[in-house]
């Protein structure tokens, strides 16, 4: 037995947030058809899962606790599998910047100076000069331009990518490195890693809201994420979704009776 569908939150698909409008550059700027496993046509533009296992009933108010900067690899924007874009869906001001060796985006380098951000690059500690390693996220402070806000700096690709991206990007060598612990194993089953405390860039940024002391709008986040991997892995299949999980009913409540 399933639970009947909910009334989506959204009756009006809202503006394409960041990672959206960084897909249809990329798509744009392709000399042929991107073709990835489960990138075929019948899709919702929203959720990008197919019609049938739309998920956006789902999907979580956004929230203006942080900022999150994506800097994203090559293909990441357009992998129906990229959990960036789930970010982009929960948290209001969420920035997703293409990288390239060679060259930088000015939009990208304006972010990460302007004065009402106060940006972290998240990523092991063990890469990163001692002296850079942070063990929390910087708090919000007042200064002469007003608030400021902690803006996270994700580098969201493969393992690889991200490790290529934290070397070969200079302009990162002046941010602090917020470097997580996390005790929890990867939840994430839509792509395989060499170990299971590799965490995807949904998970990663849902430990950095619970640090900066937002675990409401954490837990909405992971349940998004496994929301969606559910829907995404039974259409997969060809299978319906079991809408009784926890996360189904977490994100169905309103968001003051999430945990």
């Amino acid at each position: 037995m399933t639970l009947s569908e909910p009334t989506p939150r959204h009756p009006e698909p809202p503006p394409p947030h960041a990672v959206a409008r960084l897909r249809a550059t990329r798509l744009a700027a392709s000399s042929k058809p991107f073709v990835a496993r489960g990138s075929g046509g019948g899709r919702c533009e929203r959720c990008r899962l197919p019609s049938a296992h739309c998920a956006c009933a789902w999907c979580p108010p956004c929230t203006d606790s942080v900022g999150v900067c994506l800097i994203m690899g090559d293909i990441e924007a357009i992998k129906p599998t990229n959990t960036g874009w789930l970010i982009a869906d929960a948290v209001r001001d969420t920035f997703a910047f293409g990288w390239a060796r060679t060259s930088v985006d000015p939009d990208l380098i304006a972010l990460l100076n302007d004065p009402q951000w106060q940006p972290v690059l998240v990523f092991p500690g063990e890469y990163a000069a001692p002296e850079r390693v942070v063990s929390e996220p910087p708090p919000p402070t007042t200064g002469p331009a007003g608030a400021r806000r902690p803006l996270l700096v994700l580098l969201d690709g493969t393992w690889s990518e991200a490790r290529k991206m934290f070397r070969k990007s200079p302009y990162l060598d002046r941010l602090p490195v917020l470097s997580l612990r996390p005790e929890v194993v990867s939840r994430y089953s839509l792509r395989r890693s060499h170990t299971g405390l590799h965490l995807c860039t949904a998970e990663v940024a849902a430990l950095c809201l619970a640090l900066t002391g937002h675990p409401q709008q954490a837990a909405r986040l992971n349940d998004w994420l496994d929301v969606f991997t559910r829907h995404y892995l039974a259409a997969r299949g060809n299978l319906p979704v079991n809408m009784e999980s926890a996360a189904h009913q977490a994100l169905a409540a309103p968001a003051s009776e999430a945990v």
